[in-house]
């Protein structure tokens, strides 16, 4: 079973298409538009002579994924013009509605196709609509991160096997299409370059690149992969002419320029700035008073708000804890007072989220009260 089968429920009627290969005994199988995760051993294969033998069921053949390379299909029959509603002049003559313009036939090219299998899952393949074999790499990239998924060789005027699914739910997480070809043919008297194409896909341009795609005469979102003609490379023969011999140097001119050079250079040198020497970090006191006098001796803390004093307390800890940490010091006391227990509170929620904290407790009773706190570092 691989993803592009066309498959029924053992336990119902309900058919859908392998969209994923979750595990070895669990596939993604979408009906109707739906991802459902599905036992392998509760489905069967739906063989494509169904459709001749028994007109098909609740999917058209229009959705289902062929198992082998697409080849290009004649047409069933004259399509059924549509209705024309025309109207008439006062005069009562009746206006010949203009024919619509013949589609321009799809140039020649090598083209990713992404063809709807339902309304919202679309299969891609590459189309090689050229006269050349051509031997492909298709791939995804996401994040930086590069993926192979197939290769194999294409031969002229024919389709790929399906190489992946995208659902039309989750196009913002679409990952970039990676697709390496190089154009091969027997007895050719030139080199073909490889080509190497990304394919983003923005919502901007790619619902205006739905057309017909060619080889299989269906509507796809179609992306050339050769803008520019893939250009033969020469090979080089013995009738070419030589190139240009190099011009002769003259050395002594040559040292004398450079010398001027570096002369020049010297005197436009500017002494880069010294730079200041990396101050060494002080590790701080064994015991730290986080009360407002202690941390502004010098007073200037009239008119300061509650919230103002405690971000001022609360980097004052922060800087000694941090010094603590920088210079290996097995634990610290900070002595934060009683009083209505707001900076206590921030404290112990902050030393419960840092990983560098063995643990911290209550210091000593009969020294600090309930006002301190001992922390011990890792």
């Amino acid at each position: 079973m691989n993803i592009g089968d066309r498959v029924r429920l053992m336990s119902g009627r309900e058919e859908g298409i392998v969209t994923r290969i979750l595990d070895q005994n669990l596939v993604e199988v979408t009906i109707d538009d739906f991802p459902v995760p599905v036992l392998r051993s509760e489905l069967v294969l739906v063989a494509p002579e169904e459709f001749k033998a028994f007109g098909g069921s609740e999917l058209a053949p229009s959705q289902v994924a062929a198992p082998r390379p697409l080849k290009p299909g004649k047409p069933s029959g004259k399509a059924t013009p549509a209705p024309v509603t025309s109207t008439t002049s006062p005069s009562g003559s009746t206006p010949v509605p203009p024919k619509p313009a013949p589609a321009p036939p799809a140039p020649k090219g090598l083209y990713l196709a992404l063809v709807q299998q339902t309304s919202e899952l679309l299969v891609a393949h590459l189309i090689n609509n050229t006269d050349a074999d051509v031997l492909f790499t298709f791939g995804e990239e996401r994040n930086g991160q590069y993926r192979a998924l197939a290769s194999d060789k294409l031969a002229p005027k024919a389709v790929s096997q399906p190489l992946g699914h995208r659902h039309l739910k989750d196009f913002d997480q679409w990952s970039t299409a990676v697709v390496q070809l190089l154009p091969s043919q027997q007895n050719a008297p030139t080199l073909f370059e490889t080509l190497v194409k990304r394919v983003s896909f923005k919502a901007s341009s790619f619902y205006s690149s739905r057309r017909e795609a060619p080889v299989i005469k269906r509507e796809a979102f179609l992306f050339q992969l050769d803008e520019k003609p893939v250009a033969p490379i020469p090979v080089p023969t013995t009738d070419e002419p030589k190139p240009a011999a190099a011009p002769v140097v003259d050395p002594v001119k040559l040292r004398d320029q450079i010398a001027d050079k570096l002369r020049g250079d010297a005197k436009a040198v500017v002494p880069a700035p010294k730079q200041e020497p990396v101050k060494a970090i002080v590790p701080p006191p064994h015991e730290v008073d986080l009360h407002l006098e202690a941390l502004k001796p010098e007073g200037g803390t009239e008119g300061l708000s509650n919230t103002a004093i405690l971000e001022l307390q609360v980097n004052a800890f922060e800087d000694a804890l941090s010094r603590a940490l920088a210079t290996n010091m097995h634990e610290i006391v900070f002595i934060h007072g009683t009083g209505n227990g707001t900076l206590r509170k921030e404290l112990h929620k902050r030393l419960s989220r840092n990983r560098d904290i063995k643990f911290f407790e209550e210091a000593r009773k009969e020294k600090f009260g309930y006002g301190a706190t001992l922390v011990r570092l890792k």
